[in-house]
């Protein structure tokens, strides 16, 4: 995740202090990625030592402000413009934990991949409520169609999470690493497969598609933290 270009993005707005863009940040992607003080800080220290941003002064409160600079506003621009790098993909703890569970001695690889479809499914239809939660009423400004847009996101990922570990669960089948008997159906046959009656992030009868545990968080009037997965 790009801290630095977010910040870039949030100061072209105008001038900004270090807590005002941390609440920003995180009202636009609804505390999915939180960032501390500390952190917000330490990038505008880069971003200046490279000429991407300056001291602007301080507001009536005495915060130092910081604001964009040409060389920071045509960074941003080349960052709008060029793809994310899928050639170097970050690690997955998920994909490294079955790689490193496949035939290891003690371990009931069945149960590691059905523990996490439960966890999974379960972070979907969390999701999945609080997309219906946030189309209740019309998104009011631009910071709650990013939310959504992120929101949605989460739930495509975690929908392809779930295929890809029944996927995985039948591979392992067909090449007798382990039994073919299970106590937990899976949601679907493969990665070419749907998930059966998993939820989608379009399609308007999605979010009504789930049961959704009351421990969800709520996407209005607070805090709009997407839950842990």
């Amino acid at each position: 995740m790009s801290i630095r270009h977010g910040l870039l993005a949030l100061l072209e707005r105008g001038p900004r202090y270090g807590s005002q863009l941390r609440t920003e940040f995180e009202s636009r992607t609804g505390a999915t990625w939180p960032l501390n003080v500390g952190q917000v800080y330490t990038t505008l220290s880069r971003l200046e030592r490279d000429g991407m941003v300056a001291q602007d002064g301080e507001d009536d409160a005495g915060h130092a402000l910081y604001a964009i600079t040409e060389p920071g506003r045509a960074e941003l621009r080349s960052w709008f413009r060029t793809p994310v790098d899928r050639t170097s993909p970050p690690r997955d703890e998920l994909a490294i934990k079955l790689a490193m569970a496949v035939g290891a001695p003690g371990v009931d690889i069945r149960e590691v991949i059905q523990s996490q479809r439960r966890h999974t499914i379960q972070a979907m239809q969390d999701y999945t409520r609080l997309k219906a939660q946030a189309l209740e009423v019309a998104p009011a400004n631009r910071d709650e169609v990013a939310w959504l847009l992120v929101l949605e996101q989460l739930i495509f990922q975690t929908e392809a999470e779930a295929r890809w570990l029944d996927h995985c669960e039948s591979r392992l089948i067909r090449l007798s690493l382990m039994p073919a008997a299970s106590t937990e159906a899976p949601t679907g046959d493969s990665a070419d497969g749907p998930t059966a009656g998993g939820p989608t992030a379009d399609g308007p009868g999605a979010p009504a598609a789930v049961s959704a545990p009351a421990s969800a968080p709520e996407p209005r009037g607070g805090a709009r933290r997407a839950p842990r997965r």
